[in-house]
């Protein structure tokens, strides 16, 4: 198998503001749904490194992991631009000093802050849908 093909490791932020909204992103690679924030893991990089590293690459934010959230795997979903197999961990993070959204324009397109329980009624991906839904569960 090459590792073109092989399941990745990916982190995702579940990012509250100091209004508890949470940020949500768009791009071209799902398929008009917002999305939370996050990205791979790089060989040698902890998760929590990744996270806070792909967070500031994508929107500029700088957070504070709060809590894990769970994990989710996603094998070949119709929503991604690509045929990938997923595997997400998801972390709850609060923004740390600027609440300033500055998208990279190629991972985040769009962006919008959004009470958790609106986000539900939007058209987001399944795996923010469940992100979402435990943080609402377990708050």
């Amino acid at each position: 198998m090459s590792d073109e093909n092989r399941p990745r490791v990916v982190v995702g932020a579940l990012i509250l503001n100091k209004k508890k909204e949470v940020l949500l992103i768009k791009s071209f690679k799902w398929k008009g749904h917002f999305y939370i924030p996050g990205g791979h893991v790089e060989e040698g990089e902890r998760m929590t490194q990744a996270l806070k590293r792909e967070i500031y690459e994508e929107v500029g934010l700088k957070v504070k992991i709060s809590q894990f959230l769970g994990f989710q795997e996603g094998i070949f979903s119709p929503l991604y631009h690509k045929r990938r197999h997923f595997i997400f961990f998801d972390y709850l993070c609060q923004t740390i000093g600027s609440e300033k959204v500055t998208p990279d324009e190629i991972e985040a397109e769009e962006f919008l802050w959004v009470k958790p329980l609106e986000a539900l009624a939007m058209k987001i991906d399944p795996f923010t849908r469940r992100a979402i839904k435990i943080y609402l569960k377990n708050k």
